[in-house]
């Protein structure tokens, strides 16, 4: 896709970005801006090249080629001063389990030089905002996965970053541990945090980020708003049909007319069109009749599935 014209206020600035282990492309000369105070977004299945990108914007992982410039500095050049001003969220947990809840953000503002008495201060206030404050003086190991993902995100917002880099933010956890850290980073991001996390969940990407790239192996294949991109690459509702095992029936000639485009998948048949009730009702006519029908929006999968021909998670 053709490359986006340099800003000079962006906040991060890639033009050909291009990482490789060995003979493996992990990143093939991708493009991209983000801008200050949005939350940007890397989409894609495991293995597309998202926690790649996000270890050369951290600089802890050289680039092998292209240009990136963060903060308007060069990674290469710059890293240091350049990690002073960010925050990082890796997709592994961290925490250090020998010490307490409080512990582990106060021991981590001194390699950021803070004062105790600001360290201190900054402690109880994280620990408010992500929920934790009556949980201060516990032990890690009894947390529940949600609570531990709220303190890596305290943690990492101890030195009052520009730039908040979360990998994976909320894989493993429940929908309510989910929806409660997605309201910690819509606050931030209130607050005038821009944050870049990558994910393979489309609604998370969806509820989080104001931008976003599609990747798959190892390019950028999408780039705009989620609501831009299920408008330019899907119809504005699916229907699902899920027919006995290994009784999908033929279809072709019975959707002409119903459907935009048909997706066969493995576990059903995703039907797209402009009206999911009129799409029903034309298949009994047409003597379709599946075990069950369900019609929703498109979502971000969709685009995903169009872009690629596979669903995010596989």
């Amino acid at each position: 896709m053709a490359a986006t014209p340099t800003r000079p206020d962006a906040l991060i600035h890639a033009r050909g970005l291009t990482k490789r282990f060995g003979n493996l492309i992990a990143v093939d000369a991708i493009d991209f801006d983000v801008d200050r105070g949005e939350a940007f977004g890397f989409l894609g299945p495991n293995g597309a090249g998202k926690t790649s990108t996000m270890r050369m914007i951290g600089c802890v992982s050289p680039a092998s080629g292209g240009v990136l410039r963060v903060l308007g500095m060069d990674p290469a050049v710059d890293g240091p001063r350049i990690r002073a001003r960010l925050g990082v969220v890796p997709q592994a947990d961290t925490l250090d389990r020998e010490l307490r809840v409080e512990e582990n953000l106060l021991t981590y503002a001194r390699y950021f030089d803070l004062p105790w008495a600001i360290a201190r201060q900054r402690t109880k206030e994280l620990l408010e905002f992500v929920q934790l404050g009556d949980r201060a003086q516990s032990d890690v190991e009894p947390l529940s996965g949600g609570m531990r993902r709220r303190l890596s995100i305290a943690r990492a917002l101890i030195n009052e970053p520009e730039l908040l880099l979360l990998d994976e933010p909320t894989t493993g956890l429940d929908p309510q541990a989910r929806h409660m850290v997605w309201d910690r980073l819509y606050r931030l991001k209130q607050r005038g945090v821009t944050i870049i996390l990558t994910t393979h969940y489309m609604d998370e990407a969806e509820q989080l980020c104001d931008r976003l790239v599609v990747m798959d192996k190892a390019r950028i294949v999408a780039e705009g708003s989620p609501r831009s991109l299920i408008d330019q690459y899907s119809s504005r509702e699916v229907l699902e049909l899920r027919f006995p095992l290994d009784a999908t029936p033929a279809l072709d000639g019975k959707l002409v007319g119903v459907a935009d485009r048909v997706e066969v998948l493995p576990d059903r048949v995703l039907v797209y069109t402009q009206d999911g009730d009129a799409a029903v009702a034309a298949l009994h006519r047409r003597d379709v009749h599946p075990e069950s029908t369900l019609v929703r929006r498109s979502s971000l999968e969709d685009v995903f599935l169009r872009l690629t021909g596979r669903s995010l998670i596989e």
